[in-house]
């Protein structure tokens, strides 16, 4: 009768934790936390300041250049091979592969514990009775009256033990596990698109490195003319030590800086290689020439809505929210009753002959349905931190959509004004070019004095070097404008 109370006692606890809006149930001892579910609240834009709103109102959805593969992005073919050099020989993404390999292994780890556990097992035992238990009475008795006692047991069969999820607490964990998966892979794409942006930024300074060289061997070349004819010119007094000292110290100058670029030239290729995984002393493969003559077409960048279907760090971001929801639902039913069921068959005897006999098969069958008492506060604790972890995705997840729209706003911004920029540039190159060819005139004529011939040759060569960096960085806002809108990783 006792026992029965008890099992009517347990059973009301289920039904009170199956309907937990009940007034009864949000007095019980074991209600667990109210918890509210965390929101994620952002505005942005529904449109970039730059597009057009009848443009916009012709597509929905514009075409996105982050859904170009990074293959048909990038046009040079030396680009291309150590970007899939990179890809297969970077030791980052080769570990953050095996992240991924144990986030698979976690999900079946997890996968199982919901599972019925069935085992195989077989058992021998032999033991001596102690005469002075009721045992060892026991024997005594059977011994008076000639009968044998057996000492041993054998037994073999079948074990079953599952803890049945009723509320979903199992699931939930495997399931939350799964989104950590997911949120893994998209990491992978991050790093993949992270790399292949700083391999392009990297290529193409090295190919300005490379013009910049260029551009200081042509330098030497001139001024080393404009020394010799200075040197002349004093032999024939028509010039004085000073002049001669200056040209000389100009030329050492852009010989010394031709010294810095060719080191940065070695470091930028050793980067290359780095992250491309390459170990060789050979060149990095590359068309420089072509550097000055590379188009930066105008990008289609879509709407800002588009930033969550390819960016993989907001899709990363959007997992780990699920990730958490699903935790502090898997803890939160640790304050609910555990319903678990162990089971068991097979056959046991005292003689090996007798094992398989039909008389000795036996079988057992229980079940415990457990609430937690005594450990409710850390329970309470451990949802607790779950909630303030869902709190946190939430938050880094709005910080991140917010940033990738800065990213991409200050990289239009970037490229429009570089863009404008270099086409100054280039007209202050060529007036300088044409100002050093003056000068040379006018000094051969006794027009003009060394002085500004000095400095006109010195503005060009830093024009021309400026130039050549405006290029660079041109280019590489493009590619940084391309990882900001979420290409890279495809």
């Amino acid at each position: 009768m006792k026992s029965i109370k008890i099992i009517s006692y347990l059973w009301l606890l289920i039904l009170l934790a199956c309907n937990p809006n009940e007034t009864v149930f949000a007095r019980s001892w074991f209600h667990p936390v109210k918890l509210s579910d965390k929101k994620v609240k952002f505005n942005v834009p529904t449109i970039y300041a730059s597009i057009q709103a009848k443009d916009h109102e012709k597509s929905e959805e514009l075409d996105n250049v982050a859904l170009i593969n990074w293959r048909d992005f990038f046009s040079d073919p030396n680009l291309v091979y150590l970007i899939e050099t990179a890809l297969t020989n970077n030791q980052e993404i080769n570990i953050f592969i095996q992240d991924i390999e144990i986030a698979k292994n976690e999900v079946s780890e997890k996968q199982g514990e919901y599972l019925p556990k069935v085992g195989l097992g077989i058992g021998a035992g032999n033991y001596k009775i102690s005469k002075n238990t009721l045992d060892g009475e026991l024997d005594k008795i059977i011994d008076r009256n000639n009968l044998s006692s057996k000492n041993s047991e054998l037994n073999v069969g079948p074990s079953l033990s599952w803890e049945v999820d009723i509320w979903k607490k199992l699931r939930n964990a495997k399931d939350a596990a799964t989104m950590r998966l997911m949120a893994q892979k998209e990491g992978r794409n991050y790093l993949v698109a992270r790399l292949v942006a700083e391999i392009a930024r990297n290529y193409y300074e090295l190919m300005a490195l490379d013009n910049s060289l260029k551009i200081l061997d042509e330098n030497i070349e001139i001024q080393s003319k404009a020394f010799l004819k200075m040197k002349a010119l004093k032999e024939y007094a028509k010039a004085n030590n000073l002049a001669v000292n200056r040209f000389e110290a100009q030329l050492l100058k852009t010989k010394s800086q031709r010294f810095e670029i060719s080191q940065k030239i070695i470091e930028k290729e050793n980067r290359l290689k780095f992250l491309s995984g390459i170990y060789d002393i050979a060149p990095i493969i590359r068309n420089s020439e072509k550097l000055m003559s590379m188009q930066v077409d105008e990008l289609q960048i879509g709407v800002p809505a588009q930033l969550l279907q390819n960016r993989p760090d907001i899709r990363q971001a959007e997992f780990a929210i699920k990730a958490a929801k699903l935790d502090v639902k898997s803890v939160q039913a640790s304050l609910y009753p555990s319903l678990s069921i162990k089971a068991g068959t097979g056959f046991s005897a005292f003689d090996p002959t007798l094992l398989f006999n039909p008389k000795s098969f036996i079988y057992n069958v229980m079940g415990d349905l457990m609430a937690p008492v005594i450990n409710r506060k850390a329970l309470i604790a451990r949802i607790a931190i779950a909630d303030a972890h869902q709190t946190q995705t939430v938050l880094n997840y709005e910080q991140t959509l917010l940033q990738a729209y800065t990213e991409v706003l200050n990289q239009m911004s970037n490229i429009k004004n570089i863009q404008q920029s270099y086409d100054t540039k280039q007209r202050e190159v060529q007036l300088l070019d044409d100002s050093v060819v003056i000068a040379n005139n006018l000094f051969q004529y006794a027009k003009a004095d060394y002085v500004e011939v000095l400095l006109t040759q010195e503005e060009k060569l830093n024009a021309q070097k400026e130039l050549v960096e405006l290029k660079m960085n041109l280019l590489g806002s493009k590619v940084d404008l391309y990882r900001a809108l979420g290409g890279g990783w495809r």
